[in-house]
């Protein structure tokens, strides 16, 4: 039977498994095979109307179904099948538009800096030159900004620019090693800037301590040579894409998730697709859990940012044959990378043959966001939330209540209501599981922050429940509000 490989951000829906046979000679055949033995992965395949999700990508061997048979693509038993989910070729002569015309001098501290370049044929002193010329916009100081920033600036590159809005927490230091324990509290940005003059005093660092948007991204942009993704949001990733275009420049693009990583270079003046015509369209808000959620391994954004890095430098010096039209794919857990062909879209509305985005666009509409409202001091709740002290209160006076913990399993192991009576019933689980519950019983669900709880609470509306209540800010309102001795992650 032909099997389909499933991408760990899916894997919570088939048993954690990372590998399902099937049934069917034809690739639609083979996706009902899926998906009836899993139904929860239904919704994260197809849409409403049966329709394949435009952030979903399908391919057989290293081929997009939609440039060939779509649906009706036939498969056989040694095919390697792969799901693709979102989760925001060409020639090295084309990338030598990037090198400027009078590339500066070396002095002689350069030149015992770079000397390991300068001795390899490929970099010389033409090549170092180029990159102390170059220009790169970091989109982000985080997971990937980290390695990023670290790695180009002391590859020499002549000026980099981070956009970068959050500062320093805890949490961060895990895998954000541009970052110290002394940084804790500090903007990422004044972090960054120190960390990196320190590991290159010649390279010209030049902050923006904003989040990129609609009414900037252009200005920021256009002064670059290259832009490098390390954002960790749709609507950023859509709006780095389409500035990148729109002014001619290439995208850098990396994107990671629990043991998993990705990597290309988006450049339709190369000859390349854009981020568009991998994905059409993004998730809607919430399908696709974040790294905040689901997790990542520490590791891997230095991975994939390194791979990021070593695009860039290849783009700025001429050589080697960049990720131009080749989607690069890594699984840590099995220490295997595997590459994918993409194809420019000649319907894409932003790099087809017809394009109808000549401008930025309003991004978190596009993405479904729903723009922030000013939050009710703590003390006020809507009518489905219960705050955290309330839920102490209630406890304390004995009231029985049913606490339903959403998250999984290893988050529980970290922090939990179990004092208190709580029970442990993933999200992803949560459906097979409401027959179990009492609905004259009081239930109170949460989650880490309360965006999954949320979703526990419409599927129990949904089937009728009516005494049910999430709760506020999650198990880190908890700690914030009821428990400070209560870890936090």
């Amino acid at each position: 039977m032909p099997t389909i490989s499933i991408p760990t951000a899916l894997r919570q829906y088939v048993g954690g498994q990372a590998a399902i046979n099937v049934q069917g000679d034809k690739i639609g055949a083979a996706l009902t095979s899926l998906t009836a033995q899993f139904p929860d992965l239904k919704k994260h395949l197809f849409d409403a109307n049966g329709k394949l999700r435009n952030f979903v990508n399908i391919y057989v061997n290293d081929e997009d179904i939609r440039y060939q048979q779509s649906e009706d693509t036939p498969i056989k038993e040694s095919d390697e099948i792969s799901i693709i989910p979102s989760i925001a070729g060409g020639a090295a002569s084309e990338a030598e538009v990037l090198a400027r015309a009078a590339s500066p001098e070396l002095n002689k501290e350069e030149i015992a800096r770079y000397s390991r370049h300068l001795i390899m044929p490929e970099v010389g002193m033409e090549g170092q030159r180029k990159l102390k010329a170059a220009s790169i916009l970091l989109i982000g100081a985080g997971g990937l900004g980290s390695p990023l920033g670290l790695y180009l600036a002391a590859a020499g590159v002549g000026r980099l620019g981070i956009v970068d809005f959050d500062v320093v927490d805890h949490s961060n230091l895990q895998r954000q090693i541009i970052h110290g324990t002394k940084d804790v509290g500090r903007p990422k940005l004044q972090s960054a800037k120190d960390r990196l003059s320190d590991v290159n005093p010649h390279v010209q660092i030049d902050g923006y301590e904003l989040a990129l948007r609609s009414d900037n991204a252009l200005e920021i942009i256009k002064d670059y040579d290259v832009v490098i993704d390390g954002t960790d949001n749709f609507q950023t990733r859509y709006l780095a894409n389409d500035a990148s275009v729109l002014l001619g420049k290439p995208n850098v693009y990396g994107s990671i998730f629990r043991f998993d990583g990705q990597a290309s270079v988006f450049y339709p003046k190369g000859g390349g697709p854009c981020y568009r015509c991998l994905y059409p369209e993004p998730p809607p808000p919430g399908l696709v859990p974040s790294c905040a959620e689901g997790g990542v391994l520490g590791i891997l954004p230095g991975i994939i940012g390194v791979i990021q890095a070593t695009e860039a430098v290849k783009l700025i010096i001429g050589q080697g044959e960049p990720l131009i039209g080749r989607l690069l794919l890594f699984d840590a857990l099995k220490m295997k990378f595997k590459e994918l062909k993409l194809r420019r879209n000649p319907e894409c509305p932003l790099c087809g043959d017809q394009p109808t985005i000549k401008e930025l666009i309003d991004y978190d509409q596009f993405c479904g966001i729903t723009p922030p409202v000013a939050q009710p001091p703590v003390a006020e709740t809507s009518d489905w939330e219960i705050t955290p002290v309330e839920l102490k209160q209630r406890l304390d006076h004995g009231d029985q209540v049913t606490i339903i913990d959403v998250r999984e399993p290893n988050e529980w192991q970290i922090s939990n209501l179990e004092n208190y009576g709580s029970r442990l019933i993933p999200l992803g689980q949560f459906a097979d599981h409401v027959n179990e519950l009492n609905r004259e019983e009081e239930i109170v669900l949460h989650c880490k922050m309360g965006g999954r709880s949320a979703k526990a609470y419409e599927i129990l509306k949904k089937a009728g429940f009516t005494k049910i209540k999430n709760l506020k800010g999650g198990i880190l309102a908890w700690a914030d509000q009821v428990d400070r001795s209560m870890p936090k992650y």
